[in-house]
């Protein structure tokens, strides 16, 4: 199972840029835009539980399962 962090989506829905979490969470811009592309390999649950508090969202909205048959064939 691959997993995949929705935090560009909900930036954009929010109407939030990364620079502004950024801000908000006291942490470096270059690490929200890492945590915004699709090669993150692994994040602290801190980070994210961090995430969630600033952003007002629960986990799982943060944070889906992908199908990675699904995901190859979007490609």
């Amino acid at each position: 199972m691959k997993i995949k962090i929705r935090l560009k989506e909900l930036l954009e829905e929010k109407g939030i840029s990364q620079r502004q979490l950024s801000l908000r969470m006291n942490m470096r811009p270059a690490t929200i835009s890492h945590l915004c592309s699709d090669s993150v390999d692994r994040v602290y649950i801190r980070t994210l539980e961090q995430i969630c508090d600033a952003l007002d969202i629960t986990v799982d909205q943060l944070v889906v399962s992908v199908n990675e048959k699904e995901d190859a064939v979007d490609k």
